[in-house]
């Protein structure tokens, strides 16, 4: 009989081309990954991996066997999740949580004092991953739930198969600036040529705020005298009073005296949505969280 852990190597090693890599998401040593892969093809009786430059490959047969296997992982996770619904529903245990930093920010961090008093026996570990990656980690079975946005109207490709989608949050951009800034005095929502003509710091290319800045000007060349990733940082250059920045609301602290944010009138947005495996659905723990998090009750399936 093939054996789970040999399983789940298996499918580390093809989605990650390596056993180092496989080795390093799924907590083990390259040898102990190594041996788990030679115990499967003793069991089956064929190789399962072929060398391909400095990684390995799937052979045909194994290349089977990791299209089976999510049918396994979903299998034995709805008997996990059945013996914990029949023995109290009660959330315990470990949940792992993965999502992007202004998500563990803004929407994660406030809900954790009262999930621990509601929930004490149970341990969320949160761990920040971008969503491509957050995705991969719930589709591979080395998390339970994700937060993850669509910034640019979709969720990041590949989308693993057999994984449910719940919408949480519309994460809204706002300019801030300093209390003493003319843009300050604005009360309408702003618009392209209100911002003209000002200095700003944003984040740097290659950012999903830094797509939501270039998407503010149209007919302008903005300056930008600063680039920086971190937002804390960005608002301490804006309360000096001589530039502006473009800041998610779930990255924003409180702005205090010296800051001020102004909508926009085309303000950008992205949706936050919670995703999981879909053989989990009856986990008493990841309904604690959503419940936490109020996410509604409808939800759908997402497609490879």
């Amino acid at each position: 009989m093939i054996e789970v852990g040999a399983l789940r190597a298996l499918r580390a090693v093809a989605a990650l081309g390596t056993l180092a890599r496989a080795a390093e998401e799924l907590g083990f040593t390259a040898s102990a990954v190594s041996q788990q892969i030679k115990r499967l093809e003793r069991q089956v009786g064929v190789p399962v991996l072929a060398p391909a430059g400095r990684g390995v490959v799937l052979t045909p047969a194994g290349q089977a066997i990791a299209d089976a296997a999510p049918e396994v992982f979903q299998a034995l996770e709805r008997c996990a999740e059945a013996a914990q619904s029949v023995a109290e529903g009660a959330p315990r245990g470990t949940l792992r949580v993965v999502a992007f930093s202004t998500a563990i920010r803004g929407l994660l961090a406030p809900v954790m004092p009262r999930l621990a008093s509601r929930c004490p026996r149970l341990r969320v570990q949160l761990t920040e991953q971008d969503p491509a990656e957050a995705l991969h980690s719930v589709g591979a079975g080395t998390a339970d739930l994700a937060l993850v946005h669509d910034a640019d109207g979709l969720l990041p490709a590949p989308v693993p198969p057999a994984l449910t989608q719940r919408w949480l949050h519309t994460d809204v951009g706002d300019v801030v600036v300093a209390r003493t800034h003319p843009l300050a005095g604005l009360d309408a929502p702003l618009d392209e040529a209100a911002l003209a003509g000002h200095a700003w710091v944003t984040s740097p290319p290659g950012t999903v705020c830094h797509q939501w800045f270039r998407r503010l000007f149209v007919q302008e060349q903005p300056d930008v005298r600063h680039l920086v990733d971190d937002f804390a940082t960005q608002l301490s250059l804006v309360a000096s009073g001589q530039v502006v920045a473009l800041i998610p609301r779930l990255a924003r602290p409180p702005l205090g005296e010296s800051l001020v944010a102004r909508e926009l009138r085309r303000p950008p947005e992205r949706e936050v949505q919670a995703v999981w495996r879909r053989s989990a659905e009856a986990s008493p723990a990841i309904r604690a969280v959503l419940a936490e998090l109020g996410a509604p009750a409808t939800s759908r399936t997402v497609s490879p």
